[in-house]
């Protein structure tokens, strides 16, 4: 047994004292700053980790795991190729699915508003396969939007004030006109006949697809596309098709996968989610520090019970197990309850959200800010348990010394004093 009765019982005996023990003003402030730095810890991981996946599914799910350029700019024959992709062994056996796309940026003009705006040609077919999860489709469907028709952002129609049917004017330099006074920009209207909301402020805001031969004649680009999307079974195992890839390819073509497209973006959200980390584990630091502050003092006022134990035979070694048990529950207490608080808090964090917004009447995650329309959150629970952990390993840490110096007390000195 790793504690006797007698340790157990002295020890909780101390927790329950008001003066010293548990019910002391610095054992409150211990347990509660242990139980907010693990609840706070689990929250803001959570929402990191959400952000995480919830952004790099989106941003990397609609553009590929890896995609294929042409120093050129424009891919011909792309038929051709991705037959002779499709074809090979290792590339076949980790790709769901290989995309072609027609891509250029435009301003989109509607009703006296204009804003800058990416426009992707692609097959109506690949666009719903990759917009089926968590995106909402309104107006006509995606298999039956035509040539000649637009599928627009949600906050997009809604800066351009269009509805279902209504124009949207394109204006690129791409494809330009020469004329005798000067290059033209191509102007062309085209109707919205549906929309999304994808739930991420850039696609939103700043994206209209649209069939890939009415792509192609807008830019110009004949019977080519701009590049090519690989979709992977494991967005984690790039390294094989890219290497393939480059073997099966001609000169001329570039291969690169989403963590090169995003080296900045993915970076940026593992140091952030660090610091945070280490930020908010000073809170748990300083609460252990008050279980240093209360032990000391408990010791300090116990030394005469703590000779007597001495004296009737209580070892070292026992003395030090009940002032680590004493000071190592309220580290276990704390972080208990913090995290059943950090769960549940993490679970409803949207909610949360909306009523403090409701409360404040002010705007707590602006999408344009956060690319995010929704708090996000995720509960890993090997993060939890290992938040937990090192909560209780750092109360533990902190009850060493003081119940070292109680120890360490000389029944002779201290009873010879009294």
């Amino acid at each position: 047994m790793l504690f006797s009765k007698l340790e157990k019982k002295v020890a909780f005996r101390y927790l329950a004292m008001k003066k010293r023990g548990f019910g002391s003003v610095v054992s409150w402030v211990s347990l509660i700053g242990i139980m907010l730095g693990v609840a706070t810890l689990i929250v803001v991981m959570s929402v990191m980790g959400g952000f995480h996946d919830t952004l790099l599914s989106r941003i990397v799910g609609m553009n590929g795991h890896v995609v294929v350029y042409h120093q050129d700019g424009a891919i011909k024959d792309y038929d051709f190729l991705i037959e002779k992709m499709a074809q090979n062994k290792i590339v076949s056996s980790h790709t769901t699915s290989i995309v072609p796309i027609a891509e250029g940026q435009v301003m989109a003009t509607a009703n006296g508003n204009n804003t800058g705006a990416m426009i992707r040609g692609i097959r109506m077919s690949d666009l719903a396969a990759k917009s089926g999860t968590g995106t909402r489709i309104y107006g006509k469907p995606l298999d039956a939007i035509a040539d000649g028709e637009l599928v627009a952002g949600s906050s997009l129609t809604r800066a351009l004030n269009v509805t279902m049917g209504d124009n949207i004017s394109l204006v690129s330099a791409n494809g330009a006109t020469p004329t005798p006074f000067g290059t033209m920009p191509r102007i062309m209207a085209y109707p919205v006949m549906a929309s999304f909301f994808m739930g991420m402020y850039e696609y939103d805001s700043g994206y209209i697809f649209m069939p890939l031969e009415t792509a192609q004649k807008y830019l110009n680009i004949g019977d080519a596309v701009t590049h090519i999307d690989l979709f992977l079974k494991n967005p984690d195992d790039t390294t094989r098709v890219l290497d393939a890839l480059v073997r099966l390819l001609p000169d001329g073509f570039v291969v690169r996968d989403w963590r090169d497209l995003n080296r900045g973006f993915v970076g940026a959200l593992q140091v952030e989610s660090n610091v945070m980390f280490l930020i908010l584990m000073l809170i748990v630091i300083v609460a252990a520090f008050n279980i240093v502050s209360s032990l000391v003092m408990l010791v300090k006022d116990k030394n005469k019970d703590i000779a007597v134990l001495r004296t009737f035979g209580v070892s070292r070694k026992s003395m030090m197990k009940i002032f680590i048990l004493s000071g190592t529950s309220i580290g276990v207490i704390g972080a208990f309850i913090g995290m059943v608080l950090g769960i549940i808090v993490a679970i409803y964090v949207e909610p949360i959200r909306q009523f403090f917004q409701w409360a404040t009447g002010r705007d707590l995650f602006p999408s344009e800010l956060y690319y995010l329309s929704e708090l996000p959150s995720k509960l890993v629970a090997s993060q939890v348990i290992g938040i937990v952990v090192l909560a209780i390993a750092l109360a533990f840490l902190a009850t060493l010394y003081p119940a070292w110096k109680a120890a360490n007390t000389d029944p002779v000195d201290v009873l010879r004093n009294e």
